[in-house]
């Protein structure tokens, strides 16, 4: 007999592969995954089953998130968006009335299609699958090197219309960003004159216990269940990564005490989450998350993510590159030209900055050029060339020009030449959101293939979606295709749900369903 259980207002499962009991959905999904053995006759592929159950808490646990930069664009902004989402605020533009929206976060404005009804396709909101987070639910603080409130920072960076940042100004300006950790060898020089809100002297180990306290006193005022902690701050410049120095987790506590001198700020602040139970996302294009950070994670059962927000340019590329390589089609020159004027295109002004953001921005594509041995026999990538300009005229609305230039059928050519204007902390806030609430959601899921129930790995690789340069488990292969992180994301909430996602083949439309 098929239970019938309600999982949101909108969505009900009816499957004996679903049960809830205290509070708690469980639910068995069959995962079939197709194994290979290269052989001398060729490559043989042999189908497997294997049998996974999931427990998911159904009540989302109070969470609050914590910003490193919430005195810059993306900080004023997200944190602005969500006291106008709450209030229903709407300004005047000269196109005519705006209203709130959290449009651009896949979790809360998305769809995932869930099948063929015979007569029409029926497509749920993702927020309605498994209960999530809304926006408005998150308790924001953080950091900044710069001491001005939000409404002030919120002015300094010109986002929101005047009339919206009036009518934010009595829930901006009480807040002020804690004082923040400033080295100025890993950020731009000319960030110097906007650091007068540090914590005083040199000490790592010093400065890693005043953050460890901010964390728990953030914790403790809101009596909060979940902590996040998310870098939206400067790029910092690469740190070595060597032995002795953070390949361990003891190295890394180790090198702290010492005060190395490559102990970045992003290091300092995911060192103090992890040790205060906080999950931290890495979201600039700097390697915080260093073998010893990732091991320190896992020995303290906390989630990690990173890096780099995958918010205009390069999640079109991410898109398009796999439509041209899906479509047989050769990309051969793929250059990228930004020119922006907020702060971030002001610290990329630098060369060392700049290089990472370089690289975050090129190993996009690397995954959709292996996955084609007849375009690419080899290992040769196209020529990918990133350039990045500061204009400050330009503000935070963002210049994207790319041009694609791919080989295509008997010798012949095709360019693609794209102009995206892309406002920069407006689809980049959305993805704060998201991070924040699907590592929420990872907190409350449990599985198990065998005996034990367990969580998944630290490296929380379904936020790879809303990454640039993902960071994934050790062992594990790098997706970066949008629509494949889409569909895994997708399909894993269907999994938990209790029952798999549509294959898409609509088999019923050029053949009988059996009855």
């Amino acid at each position: 007999m098929a239970s019938s259980n309600g999982i949101s207002k909108r969505l009900i499962v009816e499957s004996p592969n679903v049960k809830v009991e205290d509070g708690v959905l469980e639910s068995r999904f069959t995962y079939r995954k197709n194994h290979f053995e290269t052989r001398a006759d060729g490559l043989h592929v042999i189908p497997h089953e294997h049998e996974y159950s999931f427990k998911t808490v159904l009540k989302p646990r109070k969470t609050g998130l914590l910003l490193v930069g919430l005195g810059g664009n993306n900080g004023s902004t997200a944190t602005g968006s969500i006291f106008a989402n709450q209030y229903g605020m709407t300004w005047r533009t000269k196109e005519g009335i705006n209203k709130a929206n959290y449009f651009g976060s896949i979790t809360q404005s998305s769809t995932v299609h869930l099948g063929f009804d015979g007569n029409e396709q029926v497509y749920v909101p993702f927020k309605d699958i498994v209960p999530i987070l809304s926006p408005n639910d998150l308790i924001i603080s953080g950091w900044d090197i710069n001491n001005a409130n939000l409404y002030e920072a919120m002015g300094r960076a010109r986002v929101f219309e005047p009339e919206l940042q009036e009518k934010l100004r009595p829930f901006l300006e009480p807040i002020v960003p804690l004082p923040s950790i400033y080295y100025p060898d890993f950020i731009a020089l000319n960030q110097e004159g906007r650091a007068n809100n540090v914590i005083e002297g040199n000490n790592k180990q010093q400065h890693l216990e005043h953050i460890r306290n901010d964390i728990r006193s953030f914790k403790e005022k809101h009596q909060l269940e979940c902590v996040i902690v998310l870098w939206t701050a400067n790029t910092e410049r690469f740190t070595d990564v060597k032995d002795g120095l953070n390949t361990t987790a003891q190295d890394l506590l180790a090198s702290i005490q010492r005060n190395e001198e490559e102990i970045s700020p992003s290091n300092i602040f995911a060192v103090a989450s992890i040790l205060e139970g906080a999950h931290y996302i890495n979201g600039s294009p700097q390697n915080t998350l260093v073998p010893g950070i990732i091991e320190l994670a896992q020995q303290n059962n906390v989630f990690v993510g990173g890096d780099d927000f995958k918010s205009g340019q390069t999640k079109f590329k991410s898109a398009f590159v796999d439509f041209l390589v899906s479509s047989g089609l050769k990309p051969e020159s793929i250059v990228s030209y930004n020119h922006l004027g907020n702060n971030d295109g002001k610290n990329l002004s630098e060369a060392r900055q700049f290089r990472s953001k370089e690289i975050s921005k090129s190993n996009v594509v690397d995954d959709m050029v292996e996955s084609n041995k007849i375009l690419f026999p080899t290992a040769q990538n196209p020529d990918h060339c990133v350039v990045i300009k500061y204009v400050p005229y330009v503000a935070d609305s963002k210049r994207a020009m790319d041009e694609y230039i791919c080989s295509i059928f008997m010798g012949g050519k095709q360019t693609f030449v794209v102009h995206n204007t892309c406002e920069d902390s407006l689809l980049a806030s959305p993805l704060i959101y998201d991070l924040a609430i699907l590592t929420e959601l990872a907190s409350r899921v449990t599985y198990k293939v065998g005996d034990t129930y367990q969580p998944f790995h630290s490296v929380l690789s379904i936020l790879s979606l809303l990454l640039k340069a993902p960071v994934v488990p050790p062992g594990t292969p790098v997706s970066n295709a949008f629509m494949r992180q889409f569909s895994t994301l997708s399909k894993l909430v269907t999994a938990l749900a209790g029952f798999p996602s549509d294959s898409d083949m609509q088999i019923e439309f050029f053949t009988k369903l059996p009855k």
